[in-house]
C-alpha cells in the first residue's frame, strides 16, 4: 500500500520563539504560506535532491546538550530515501568530531542538503530513529525548501576517501583559526529548541549563512560577530535562538576539506548603532564561544576556493516602454550596495516559474546609468518566450528575483573617443546605458545614437532619449520608423522614415577616430558591420551585441 500524503493540518509550523520575532519583526500573512511548503514528510524532488548529494550538513547535540554542526559525506549513494519519511544516512561524524556520538536512536537532528554549484537547499529536521555502527536512519517531522541568497558557487570533486588527522581542541580560537574566519564566505549554524511535549516544531536546525569575505568579524580570540540579513521570514534560527541561546558554528576549508566547530552562547542585538560596515544588515549576532574543535583533512571533497556570489534582488517599479517592452527597477533584498558595472553589461538573473523543474536563466541588458544604486533591465515581450512572458505578466513590484554580477563584454571600452551607439528595436536597451553614463560625463566628446523602430508604439525610451540629447551640442540623435503611424509625427518622434544602413552612418558621421557600438537583431548586426568594414572602419573600433527571442 502506498503511504499517502498528509495534507497540512492547520497546526502552526512554527514555535512560539519563532512567532515571537515575526511579531517583533512585523511579518504578517506567512502562517497560511508557510503551511504549504513547510511538510511532515519529504517530497519526490527532495527526496531526490538529498540522494544526490555528495554531502549533508548536519546539526545535532552533544552529551552536555551543546549544539553542534557538522559534515556527513560518503561515496555517490551515501543517502538513501526508503519512503517518505526516513533518509537512510551511511555516514557518521570522523573520529574527534564534537559530534562523534550524537547520533543516537531518538536525537534531535537537523539536516541541510546544500548543492553549491547550483545553489539548491533544503531543510529536512527530525530524530534519529535507528542507529547502527556505520549508518543512521533519520525521520522527517519537518522539511522545506530555502531561497539560494548569499550562497556561493562552488563546484566540488573528489579526492578519495577522507584521511583525517588528530583533532585540535581549544576553548579559544588560535591565530590561524582567527585567520580563518576572517576570509571566509560561508559558514553553517546549529541551533535548536525543544519544549514540554511532542512537536514537529521542536527539535535541531542546520542553516547556512553567507556574504562577502570577511562578513565574520573575529572580535577577539572568545568572540565572533556576523549581521543578520533579510531572509525567507521564517525566523527559525533566530527564533530558537530567543528561547535557547545556544549555538554551533562549523566552517569549512574548502581547498584543504578541514572543519572548524564552535559552540557556545550567541546573543541578538535588534538595533545596533553602528551597521556601516554591514550595508543591508538588519541585526548583529555575537557568538561567545566556549570549545572549538578543529579536524584537518576531515572530508574526502574540495571545492572551488573562489567562488561567484548571487544577489537577491527586490522590483521596486515596472513601468512600460512601448506596447511589448517594459523596464524592471530592482534594489539590493537586503538594502545594502549593488556590484558596479559597465555601460553595456547585462544582468544574469533566474526565476522560479511554477511548474518548471529548475530556475529558468536569463540575461538582460542593463539600461540604467552605472552610476544609480539600483539596476533596471529592459524586457521585450516574446508571444511564445517562456521567462519574458513570466516577468511581464506574473513578476510585480515586490517580488523577488536572484541575480548574479553584472557581466559581459559589450562595454564602453573608451573614455574619451568618439561614440556612434547603432540599435535597432529593444536593442536600443544597452545604448540608453551607455548614453546615460556619457551624458553624466559633462563632457564634449561627439556622440551619434541612431535607432530604427518600427513606429512610435514599438519605440522604447523615445522620451527618456530626448530628454538626455537636449542641450547637449555634443550629442546627436537620429531616429528612423520602418513604418510610422497617422500618429506619429516626423520631427517629434522620428527623423525619417526607413531603417538603419551602413549608408546613413557614413552620411551622419565622419570621426575617423570613433568606435561603433551595435546592438539589434542578428541580422541587423551582420549588415551594418558589413557596411562599415566596406566603409575602412577598423574592425577593432566595432562592437556589437546580438539579441535572440528566447524569451
Amino acid at each position: 500500500m502506498t503511504e499517502q500524503k498528509k495534507k497540512p493540518s492547520g497546526a502552526s509550523p512554527f514555535h512560539h520563539g519563532e512567532r515571537a520575532v515575526q511579531k517583533r519583526l512585523g511579518v504578517r500573512d506567512i502562517e497560511d504560506w508557510a503551511q504549504k511548503v513547510v511538510r511532515d514528510f519529504l517530497p519526490d524532488q527532495h527526496r531526490d535532491f538529498h540522494t544526490a548529494l555528495p554531502f549533508l550538513v548536519a546539526a545535532a547535540r552533544d552529551e552536555e546538550g551543546r549544539p553542534w554542526a557538522t559534515l556527513l559525506e560518503g561515496p555517490d549513494g551515501f543517502v538513501t530515501s526508503p519512503d517518505l519519511r526516513h533518509l537512510v544516512i551511511e555516514a557518521k561524524p570522523s573520529n574527534g568530531d564534537a559530534l562523534e556520538h550524537a547520533f543516537v536512536a531518538g536525537a534531535d537532528v537537523g539536516i541541510l542538503g546544500i548543492e553549491l554549484a547550483t545553489r539548491r537547499r533544503n531543510r529536512v529536521n527530525g530524530r534519529v530513529s535507528e542507529d547502527r555502527t556505520n549508518s543512521i536512519t533519520f525521520a522527517v517531522e519537518q522539511s522545506f525548501g530555502n531561497c539560494p541568497q548569499y550562497i556561493r558557487e562552488r563546484e566540488w570533486h573528489r579526492v578519495g576517501v577522507a584521511q583525517p588527522k588528530a583533532a585540535k581542541l581549544g576553548s579559544s580560537l588560535t591565530v590561524s583559526q582567527r585567520e580563518w574566519i576572517g576570509s571566509a564566505d560561508t559558514f553553517f549554524i546549529a541551533t535548536g529548541y525543544r519544549g514540554d511535549g511532542e512537536s514537529p516544531t521542536f527539535g535541531m536546525d542546520a542553516s547556512h549563512r553567507g556574504g562577502d569575505r570577511g562578513f565574520v568579524q573575529v572580535v577577539n580570540e572568545n568572540q565572533l560577530q556576523f549581521p543578520d540579513y533579510a531572509g525567507n521570514n521564517h525566523y527559525n534560527t533566530i527564533g530558537n535562538l530567543v528561547l535557547d541561546p545556544r549555538a554551533g558554528y562549523l566552517f569549512i576549508d574548502f581547498e584543504n576539506s578541514s572543519l572548524l566547530q564552535l559552540t557556545g552562547t550567541a546573543s541578538i542585538d535588534w538595533e545596533p548603532d553602528d551597521l556601516t560596515a554591514f550595508p543591508g544588515a538588519r541585526r548583529l549576532i555575537t557568538l561567545d564561544i566556549e570549545e572549538v574543535v578543529e579536524l584537518p583533512s576531515a572530508v574526502g571533497l574540495r571545492w572551488q576556493v573562489d567562488a561567484d556570489s548571487v544577489r537577491s534582488l527586490r522590483l521596486i517599479a515596472k513601468t512600460s516602454e512601448s506596447e511589448d517592452v517594459t523596464s524592471f527597477v530592482f534594489e539590493a533584498r537586503d538594502g545594502g550596495p549593488l556590484p558596479a558595472f559597465e555601460p553595456g553589461q547585462h544582468l544574469p538573473i533566474e526565476l522560479d516559474i511554477p511548474g518548471a523543474n529548475e530556475p529558468a536563466r536569463r540575461t538582460y541588458s542593463l539600461s540604467s546609468a552605472p552610476k544609480d544604486d539600483r539596476y533596471r533591465i529592459t524586457v521585450k515581450r516574446e508571444p511564445k518566450g517562456l521567462v519574458s512572458r513570466y516577468i511581464h505578466d506574473h513578476v510585480e513590484p515586490g517580488s523577488i528575483i536572484e541575480s548574479r554580477h553584472p557581466a559581459g563584454d559589450f562595454m564602453m571600452t573608451c573614455n574619451i573617443c568618439p561614440l556612434v551607439l547603432i540599435s535597432a528595436g529593444v536593442g536600443i536597451t544597452p545604448m540608453v546605458s551607455i548614453l546615460r553614463a556619457v551624458a553624466a560625463e559633462n563632457s564634449n566628446r561627439p556622440v551619434w545614437f541612431v535607432h530604427g523602430a518600427r513606429d512610435g508604439r514599438h519605440h522604447p525610451f523615445a522620451g527618456e532619449v530626448r530628454d538626455l540629447v537636449a542641450d547637449r551640442p555634443n550629442i546627436k540623435s537620429h531616429v528612423l520608423y520602418s513604418r510610422p503611424q497617422i500618429e506619429d509625427t516626423i520631427g517629434t518622434h522620428y527623423d525619417a522614415k526607413g531603417r538603419v544602413t551602413g549608408k546613413l552612418i557614413a552620411e551622419l558621421v565622419s570621426n575617423v577616430d570613433a568606435h561603433y557600438f551595435l546592438c539589434g537583431p542578428t541580422s541587423f548586426i551582420a549588415q551594418i558591420r558589413t557596411d562599415l568594414e566596406e566603409q575602412g572602419i577598423p574592425v577593432e573600433q566595432i562592437h556589437y551585441e546580438t539579441f535572440g527571442s528566447i524569451g
